[in-house]
Parts: C-alpha cells; sequence; structure tokens
C-alpha cells in the first residue's frame, strides 16, 4: 500500500475528497480540517494500492494540488487491514507490477545530478577496478562495480526518453559523462602514482591477466549481459525489488573497462585502452536500451490492463 498526506485549501478540499473517494483501491480517509498551516488548508491522509498510485497521483496533479497545496508519497511496508486487503483486490494488476512514473521520475531526477558525492564514488569505484585489473583480481573487480553509481544517470535516460524529459536527459548524458571523466583523469593519475611507487609495472598491464582480460575485448555477448543487466535493473526501480539493483552492478563492466582504458592510457597502450572504451561504451548503450524498451513495454501494458479495467467498469454499470 502507498501512503498519501496532502494539503489542500479549503475551497478545494471537496474537488479532492470527490477524486479520492471515487477511486477504486482508496481506504482509510481521514480529513483534518484547517490543521495544515504552511501552506494553509486542509489536511488529507489515506490508503491507496499501489497498482491504483499513479493514476491517483496523475489526476491530483491535473487537479493542480502539487501547485496550490503539496503531495507526499510514502510507502508502507506493512498495513494490517481488511479494508486494506479489500482495496488491493479491487484495484486492477499487480502491485508489484504497477510503476509509479513520478516517483520513478523523481528517484532517477536524484540519482542523476552531477555532484561531489557522484564524482568521489565513481572515482574511487574507478581506482578500486585499477587495482583488480592490474593484479588481476576478480574479487576487487566485483567490489569495484558494486561502489560504482552510473546506473542512476543510465536509468534516467532510459526514463527521460520515455517521458519525453529532456531536461532530465540531459542532465543524466551530462552527469554520466563527466563523472566517467573525472574518474578516469583521476585513475590515470592513480596509476601514475602506483607506478612511481612501484606498484604498478608495464608489465602487468601486458600480462595475459586471465581472469581480467576480457574487459578490453569486447564481443557481442558483453552487450547481451549488458542488455539483460539493463532490464534487471529497470525493473528492480519500477518495482519493489530494489535489492536486484547489487546484481545488476556487478554485472556488467562499465566501471572495469573505464579503468582499464585508464590504466592502459598511462601506460601508452592505446590498442587495450580503445578496446577497454568500446566495452565501455557496449555496455552504456545495452543497458539504456534494455531500459528504454522495458520502460516502454511497461507503459504499454498497464495502459492495455487500464483500459480493460475501464471497459469492463463500463459493461457492469
Amino acid at each position: 500500500m502507498l501512503h498519501l498526506r496532502l494539503i489542500v485549501p479549503a475551497d478545494r478540499t471537496d474537488e479532492v475528497l470527490h477524486l479520492v473517494e471515487h477511486t477504486v483501491g482508496t481506504t482509510h480517509l481521514v480529513v483534518l480540517p484547517g490543521a495544515a498551516r504552511d501552506p494553509v488548508g486542509d489536511v488529507l491522509l489515506f490508503d491507496v494500492a499501489r497498482e491504483a498510485g499513479d493514476q491517483l497521483i496523475s489526476a491530483l496533479r491535473a487537479l493542480g494540488v502539487d501547485e496550490s497545496g503539496s503531495i507526499t508519497v510514502e510507502h508502507s511496508d506493512l498495513t494490517l487491514s481488511s479494508l486494506a486487503d479489500r482495496a488491493k483486490e479491487d484495484a486492477p494488476g499487480q502491485g508489484v507490477d504497477a510503476v509509479l512514473w513520478e516517483k520513478l521520475t523523481d528517484a532517477t531526477h536524484e540519482e542523476s545530478t552531477f555532484s561531489v558525492t557522484y564524482a568521489a564514488f565513481l572515482a574511487v569505484a574507478t581506482m578500486l577496478a585499477a587495482c583488480g585489473v592490474m593484479l588481476d583480481n576478480a574479487i576487487l573487480i566485483v567490489g569495484a562495480m558494486a561502489v560504482g553509481p552510473e546506473f542512476g544517470p543510465l536509468a534516467g535516460i532510459s526514463t527521460a526518453l520515455v517521458q519525453r524529459a529532456p531536461r532530465l536527459a540531459w542532465r543524466s548524458l551530462w552527469t554520466l559523462i563527466a563523472g566517467f571523466a573525472v574518474a578516469m583523469v583521476v585513475t590515470v593519475g592513480f596509476a601514475w602514482m602506483m607506478n612511481a611507487f612501484g606498484l604498478f609495472t608495464e608489465a602487468m598491464i601486458e600480462a595475459a591477466r586471465p581472469n581480467t582480460a576480457f574487459i578490453w575485448k569486447p564481443d557481442w555477448v558483453s552487450f547481451v549481459v549488458a542488455f539483460l543487466a539493463g532490464i534487471a535493473g529497470t525493473l528492480s526501480l519500477t518495482s519493489t525489488k530494489s535489492g536486484a539493483l547489487i546484481g545488476v552492478a556487478i554485472s556488467v563492466t562499465t566501471v572495469p573497462a573505464a579503468a582499464n582504458a585508464a590504466v592502459a592510457f598511462s601506460y601508452r597502450d592505446y590498442g587495450q585502452m580503445w578496446g577497454s572504451v568500446g566495452q565501455l561504451m557496449a555496455n552504456l548503450a545495452g543497458i539504456v536500451l534494455a531500459g528504454t524498451l522495458t520502460l516502454l513495454l511497461q507503459k504499454a501494458l498497464w495502459a492495455a490492463r487500464r483500459r480493460r479495467t475501464t471497459a469492463v467498469g463500463t459493461s457492469r454499470a
């Protein structure tokens, strides 16, 4: 269930109440007249089944509640109520399949904003991956993958394409490009420093490295893996299965490829560098393509479900 708290101007309360009360899947409605002070208005509290949440939030925004008052949405992990059970049964579809587009857009907007913290995480992840490729250590590579925050802007690009939000698209693209640029430049400096201390050597970058050589040898399997990971990552964002993002993070070679490109550049091994860049581009493209297609399919399926539900309701009436 989703828990909503609305602040509504007093002269709009009846209109909003009519919408809430006639939305299938809502329950536990509480009205607190004049309770809000900033902004001034009435407070409405209620629960709604997740599968009915997106349509209701869109309708509330169409009424201008977000402009004249506020809309706050929280996810309820546990609601013990027969009324809540009935509301979920009445709402169409399954809650886990529902996409809250407003929440998705807001989340990807936050994750797609370039910041010092984002750049620091990506730089640290890339330096960890540099240690992994030089030592041919798969454990370090997996750890670096888990630390990297690059899935946020990738999801932001996919969301922006589906929602036709050019500002989000440009912000996400800038965060992705600038983040990897900063991380790779820092990693080049890191490689030079490690070389000066004798911890990295040219022999290490030129070694066979059986555990990590795939990082600079892109092929179609790399693209397929990235595509599948993009599907899983997008589903984890749009559902309640957020824990799946960890698995996605350690299944694609974006950060390791950027790290190997930086280290290879520091030793003037341009063959490995361009191979790593190709691997990086293949993974990024696969994730964005998969994310976009997944969101488009989810949007189409949910729209079709709504049309069928509406048609059934009309025929019964």
